[in-house]
């Protein structure tokens, strides 16, 4: 009973604690150097850091995932190739976990995808932005600030932390990919800019009346990045999200790659499935592999 005992003990550190669920990460850095981010209210209105995940939650694929909410400390985690180690002329993925601006879904969308990346040596930061929503304020104030201070942090120790401040990519799923794309049209020049983008089953980034125009947070610019674009044509956020996001960036001349499968739903990560929407990773990996972005 007591060996049982230490095993559910265990398990919920790592549920609470959800750099224990996976991979570690080289470095944990915070993204604000005062204990409260700026534009956050005081006190904190949120409680503490936790997994929100409830038991009877859906399964990704016959697993559970964390769900992680009340985040008031940003940070970014440093995932590096280990074998072999990374190039100084490498490249460096941000990565947003979606979770609608309400939690992260830090190992689905999270440690699962630096992982992957690493394996192409690829090096990861993994966002850990603000949520649930601040009030008062748009959806993604406070994760587009984190965003752009964890890019600025990604581009200055490019050389401490080996890969091209030239080559500084993100990728994001639903509200991930909404803020990835706002991250792009946030650019104002070369040191704000992305240099590439994937946005995965990514949400908010069209209005449906007027049909067909984009949500102005997400506009194309001529710092938009190249993009990679999947999505499954049954998913409730609605195909039209990536559909329009294209187009757009088709009328910009900006090299981009759009996959759509019939079906698939939302937010299965990297965790395959019988839906052939779940092997959008081998696309992407070849996506990335023509740019000579990944080994």
């Amino acid at each position: 009973m007591k060996f049982l005992s230490c095993i559910a003990a265990l398990f919920m550190t790592a549920s609470l604690h959800p750099g224990l669920a996976g991979a570690e990460p080289e470095t944990v850095v915070p993204l604000w150097p005062t204990e409260v981010a700026p534009g956050d209210p005081v006190p904190n209105p949120f409680g503490a850091e936790q997994d929100l995940s409830k038991t009877n939650e859906n399964f990704i694929a016959g697993r559970r995932l964390i769900r992680l909410g009340n985040v008031t400390r940003p940070t970014l985690s440093l995932y590096r190739p280990k074998n072999p180690p990374p190039a100084s002329d490498g490249s460096v993925v941000l990565v947003c976990p979606g979770g609608g601006y309400h939690i992260l879904a830090w190992d689905l969308e999270g440690t699962e995808v630096c992982e992957w990346l690493n394996s192409m040596g690829i090096t990861a930061g993994l966002l850990k932005y603000r949520v649930p929503k601040r009030p008062d304020v748009a959806n993604h104030s406070a994760a587009l600030a984190d965003a752009r201070q964890a890019l600025t942090l990604l581009r200055t120790r490019a050389s401490d932390w080996g890969y091209s401040p030239d080559r500084i990519g993100a990728l994001g799923f639903s509200a991930g990919g909404h803020l990835c794309a706002a991250l792009a049209a946030a650019a104002t020049n070369d040191a704000t800019r992305l240099n590439f983008n994937l946005l995965i089953y990514p949400a908010y980034l069209a209005e449906t009346t007027p049909a067909g125009r984009l949500t102005p947070d997400v506009s194309i610019t001529k710092f938009t990045p190249p993009t990679f674009l999947v999505m499954a044509q049954d998913d409730g956020v609605k195909v039209e999200n990536p559909l329009y996001y294209y187009l757009a960036l088709h009328q910009a001349k900006i090299p981009s790659e759009l996959h759509l499968y019939p079906t698939g739903g939302h937010g299965y990560g990297l965790r395959r499935t019988s839906d052939d929407v779940t092997t959008w990773p081998n696309r992407a990996a070849d996506w990335l592999r023509a740019r000579g972005l990944a080994r």
